[in-house]
């Protein structure tokens, strides 16, 4: 059973998740500004994309995920 403690672990994961994922951005077009090796931007461009994908997985598999004890309709 998941509980608010629970919850809010999952919630700072996801928060670091996120400002990670910001910075990367940021960092992407600060070097991109700055006349960086596309090599560089690429991989935060890239690294952008996929803790974006990861934050979405989390989300998924938690908050909007359906237990395996609850997966069946009871009849």
């Amino acid at each position: 059973m998941v509980n608010d403690p629970h919850l809010a672990e999952i919630e700072k994961v996801l928060l670091y998740v996120s400002e990670a994922r910001e910075r990367a951005a940021r960092a992407s077009g600060d070097l991109e500004r700055a006349g960086a090796p596309e090599h560089l931007v690429g991989a935060l461009r890239q690294a952008e994309t996929r803790l974006a994908e990861d934050h979405r997985r989390l989300m998924q598999g938690t908050f909007f995920a359906v237990p395996s004890d609850q997966d069946q309709l009871a009849v």
